[in-house]
C-alpha cells in the first residue's frame, strides 16, 4: 500500500508579509505612473475654473489695486499719483454718506432676511419637507434683480401701483415707498429680502438636515417644548452653517447695485446712493477710474475685515456635532 505524502503549505520567510505590504504601499505612493495620471486628470478638470479665476477675478483685482494709485480716464495713459485718490476718498463727504447708506441697507436686509429664512427653514424641517413647497419658496430667487426691481417699482408706484391701491383701500394715505428719503432704503432692502430669502432658507434647511432626529426624539421624551428644542438643539448645532450663510449674505448685501440702479438711481437726494452705485457713477459717469478703483479697494478691505471678524466670532470652522 502506497501512502501519498502531501507537501507542507508554503510559508513566507520571516518578515515577508511586512515586506509585501510595504511593497504594495510603495507601488501606490505619489510619483508612480498611476498617481501622475490622476494628477494630470485633476489638472484638466481644474484648468477651466482656474483660468476663469485668473482672468475674471485675480487679474481684475490686481489691475484695480494698481489703478487706485493712478489718475486714469480711459482716454490717456494711467498717471501715477500715489495715495492722492485715498486722501481724496477720506475727505469726500459723499463717500462717507454712501457708506452709511450701505451699512443701513445691510443691517435691514440681513436682519430681516436671516430671521425670516431661519423661520422658513425650521418650518420646512419640522412640519413638512415637501419638494413642491421648497420649489415655491425658491421661486423669487429665479428672477433676476433687475426684473424684480422693475416689478416692485410698478407695484409700489404712488399713483398707479397695486401696493398703494391696497394701502388706499385700507383707508391710509398713499406712501411714496421709493420716492421718500425715509422709506427708500427700507423698501429696497425688503425687495431684496423677498427675492433672496427663499435661497437663504434652503441653505439653512440643508444645515438642519444634518442634525440627527434622535436628539429631537430624546428631547421630546424629556418633555422639551418646540421653543426649548429650537434654542437648545437647533441653534447650537446649526451655528456653523448659519455663520457661513451670514458671511455670504453680508458680502452680497454690501454689493447691492442693480436694484438701486433700476428703481431710485441713488435718489431721492442721495438717500439710496449706496457705495457700489457711487463707485459706478465715478467710473462710468465721470470717467474717474483711478478714484473709483480706490473706493473699490477700500470696500474690499472693509469686507475682508468684516468677514474675518464674523468668522472668528461665530466660530464658523467648528461644529458641535460629535
Amino acid at each position: 500500500m502506497t501512502i501519498a505524502s502531501s507537501s507542507p503549505p508554503s510559508r513566507l520567510p520571516p518578515g515577508g508579509a511586512e515586506r509585501t505590504a510595504t511593497k504594495s504601499r510603495t507601488d501606490r505612493r505619489p510619483g508612480t505612473g498611476e498617481s501622475r495620471g490622476d494628477g494630470r486628470l485633476a489638472a484638466v478638470f481644474i484648468a477651466p475654473a482656474l483660468l476663469g479665476f485668473v482672468v475674471f477675478l485675480l487679474w481684475p483685482t490686481l489691475r484695480g489695486i494698481y489703478l487706485s494709485f493712478t489718475r486714469f480716464n480711459l482716454l490717456t495713459p494711467a498717471e501715477w499719483v500715489g495715495f492722492d485718490n485715498y486722501v481724496r476718498m477720506v475727505h469726500d463727504p459723499i463717500f462717507w454718506s454712501s457708506l452709511r447708506v450701505t451699512v443701513a441697507y445691510v443691517v435691514i436686509n440681513i436682519g430681516v432676511q436671516t430671521v425670516s429664512a431661519l423661520a422658513i427653514a425650521v418650518l420646512l424641517q419640522r412640519l413638512t419637507q415637501s419638494a413642491v413647497l421648497r420649489g415655491i419658496v425658491l421661486t423669487p430667487y429665479l428672477m433676476s434683480n433687475v426684473v424684480a426691481g422693475i416689478v416692485w417699482l410698478w407695484i409700489l408706484d404712488t399713483q398707479l401701483g397695486v401696493g398703494n391701491e391696497i394701502v388706499a383701500a385700507l383707508g391710509f394715505d398713499r406712501i411714496p415707498f421709493l420716492a421718500d428719503e425715509t422709506w427708500a432704503i427700507p423698501t429696497i432692502a425688503l425687495i431684496n429680502v423677498w427675492r433672496h430669502v427663499g435661497y437663504t432658507a434652503l441653505l439653512l434647511f440643508a444645515g438642519l438636515q444634518a442634525i440627527p432626529n434622535d436628539m429631537y426624539e430624546a428631547a421630546k421624551v424629556d418633555g422639551a417644548s418646540e421653543w426649548r428644542m429650537f434654542w437648545r438643539i437647533t441653534m447650537p448645532l446649526l451655528r456653523p452653517v448659519l455663520a457661513v450663510v451670514l458671511i455670504m449674505t453680508v458680502i452680497g448685501s454690501f454689493q447691492v447695485f442693480d436694484t438701486v440702479a433700476v428703481t431710485t438711481r441713488g435718489g431721492p437726494a442721495d438717500a439710496t446712493n449706496v457705495l457700489q452705485y457711487y463707485i459706478y457713477g465715478a467710473a462710468f459717469g465721470r470717467f474717474q477710474f483711478g478714484y473709483a478703483s480706490a473706493m473699490s479697494v477700500a470696500l474690499l478691505v472693509v469686507l475682508s475685515a468684516i468677514t474675518f471678524v464674523q468668522y472668528r466670532l461665530t466660530r464658523a470652522g467648528q461644529t458641535d456635532l460629535g
